[in-house]
């Protein structure tokens, strides 16, 4: 299994910008997909998240500026951000997730980092 993100770079404030994670050798259907963040010195934290379902749920600051969505054709899942502000400068990590007995299983690219700067 093989996650890799893309789209990362510098983007001014107020600006849009869309980040992608590719897939291969997963099937979407059975897991969760989340999209995390994470400043240096500071813990990983839960940005976007959508279900086996399709049910999303949003880290109270993105609510309204940020879009998850997935592209089970294309074996993608991508991460739409608008109105971004410094604080959202942050690398970001692709996440699959999945109930599995007896070890729970999770997949993680390797990060990339969005700087939001004028």
């Amino acid at each position: 299994v093989r996650l890799v993100e893309s789209g990362g770079g510098l983007v001014q404030p107020g600006g849009s910008h869309r980040l992608s994670c590719a897939a291969s050798d997963i099937s979407f259907s059975f897991y969760d997909l989340t999209w995390f963040r994470q400043v240096t010195g500071k813990e990983r934290e839960l940005v976007a998240t959508m279900t086996r379902g399709g049910d999303t749920k949003y880290e109270n600051s993105v609510k309204g500026r940020f879009t998850i969505s997935r592209d089970v054709a294309k074996d993608t899942v991508s991460l739409e951000m608008k109105s971004l502000k410094p604080e959202d400068t942050a690398v970001y990590y692709c996440n699959f997730f999945r109930y599995f007995y007896p070890v729970n299983l999770t997949y993680w690219g390797k990060g990339i980092q969005v700087t939001v700067s004028s």
